[in-house]
């Protein structure tokens, strides 16, 4: 797994290494202290914002680009969401720990979730992992943190809120990472946080049905509703795929035939057992599907297939899978982004979806498939008071550091953080300092749709 350790001045050093686990953390510190993760300070050659956007553009489709813009302009946590590649671009240019782990890339906490574990339990977890790659483990840290940040400005909190609330995400990773630290592998391993042990925790009691509402939705935002919403009854009565262009086209006679070429491809990919599942199933249906707000313009196909025996339905999505926004920044390599997206899934989260899997298309793109809903559910942070968003942060920070724990060294990375409160102070200076980064970002953006350099949909 590679490594990336700089000197503070950003030039390379030689890897920090010990058969002491801990040991090697201490001697983390020694060459990046904790104080030194709360400076932000853009380098003088930090590239033009509209220029990465433009560049992202270019492999994508042309048509579907104004409406990603139009929907990174909803607000700054919008378009933070929208601009992984540049942050990571920024990251890329700061001395770093040389602690590595499988990164989620845009750990970002929108990216955090619920949904259905095999058992059919639900869970909490990261659940997004177009991004993710090997690399300092703070990298991940940071991105959360300036999330949590930038969704309290927008719900018109003050810096010293935000501060706070940034800072818990670090405490909570700090904190379960070293009780992981102390933990067997197997344990490691097996853990996973469920959401009704979520709610026990929550004191409040408005807060506490609040978010006794969300899991319900959860519970009950299955394929069945995803499909009522999404079809419509066909001449046989199978449904079918509404038409309504451009968030949703069916394929034609031609590219149905090519679906049934890539699946095939991705029925490859699948362990023992689910491939057999996935053959009492056939395609009835697919449709290119516009998803996300940073995945706009990246080619996107749900299939709806019925069971074969019994007649339900099972609905797939195939998501392009482009090279990570790290991958200019780390080393290694890669020869299927979608095989590198579902692995680093299976790393990360606890539970992963039975049918995740990969394939190629006819042109040479790579895809991953995954089930598209399966009682899937997300906190809404629009208008979350900073008490829940504060919780929240403390979610998030452990499902993290459970994700971390699981590829990384944990006993050298808790050795790095130590016990004080030195690292969730500078985590949220930096924050505080990288929202004020977005902020100036979020005006250049704007006044790039004004000029017409970025397109946008009709209002």
């Amino acid at each position: 797994m590679p490594t990336f350790p700089r000197s503070p001045d950003g030039s390379s050093t030689a890897r920090i290494a010990s058969a002491d686990p801990a040991s090697s953390g201490l001697a983390a510190r020694r060459h990046l202290p904790l104080s030194a993760h709360g400076a932000w300070t853009p380098s003088p050659h930090r590239p033009d914002l509209v220029d990465i956007l433009e560049k992202e553009a270019q492999p994508r489709i042309p048509q579907l680009m104004p409406i990603r813009y139009t929907r990174m302009t909803g607000s700054q946590s919008a378009f933070y969401r929208g601009t992984p590649a540049v942050m990571a671009a920024d990251l890329s240019t700061m001395p770093d720990t040389g602690l590595t782990v499988q990164l989620s890339g845009d750990a970002h906490l929108s990216n955090f979730g619920l949904f259905a574990s095999p058992e059919r339990r639900l869970v909490f977890d990261l659940d997004d992992f177009d991004e993710t790659l090997p690399g300092p483990f703070e990298w991940d840290i940071k991105r959360l943190a300036t999330s949590l940040a930038v969704a309290a400005y927008d719900n018109d909190a003050p810096s010293e809120t935000a501060g706070a609330i940034a800072s818990e995400a670090a405490r909570s990773y700090r904190n379960h990472m070293s009780e992981l630290s102390a933990s067997t592998e197997l344990a490691v391993w097996y853990e996973y946080i469920a959401a009704d042990d979520v709610l026990q925790e929550i004191g409040n009691s408005l807060q506490r049905a609040r978010v006794h509402r969300t899991l319900d939705r959860a519970r009950q935002t299955d394929s069945s509703k995803a499909i009522a919403k999404l079809t419509e009854p066909g001449p046989d009565g199978t449904p079918r795929f509404l038409h309504s262009p451009p968030l949703i086209e069916p394929v034609d006679d031609q590219d149905h035939a090519v679906v049934e070429q890539v699946f095939e491809d991705y029925r490859a990919s699948l362990a023992p057992g689910q491939d057999q599942l996935l053959d009492r199933f056939r395609i009835v249906d697919a449709a290119r599907k516009v998803v996300g707000i940073g995945s706009v313009g990246t080619r996107c196909y749900v299939l709806l297939l019925q069971g074969r025996a019994a007649g339900e339905l099972l609905l797939l999505q195939a998501k392009e899978a482009e090279p990570s926004v790290l991958a200019p920044y780390v080393h290694g390599s890669v020869t299927h982004e979608g095989q590198r997206v579902v692995e680093g899934q299976r790393l990360l989260q606890a539970f992963g979806d039975i049918f995740l899997g990969w394939s190629t298309g006819p042109t040479g793109r790579h895809f991953y498939w995954r089930q598209l809903l399966d009682m899937k559910g997300s906190a809404s942070i629009q208008g979350m008071s900073a008490s829940l968003l504060h919780q929240y942060a403390g979610l998030c920070g452990r499902a993290l550091a459970r994700g971390h724990a699981r590829s990384g060294n944990r006993v050298a990375i808790a050795a790095y953080l130590g016990d004080d409160t030195d690292f969730d102070q500078a985590i949220a200076a930096f924050a505080l300092a990288y929202a004020q980064q977005t902020r100036d970002d979020y005006i250049t953006f704007t006044q790039a749709i004004s000029d017409g350099r970025l397109p946008v949909t009709p209002s």
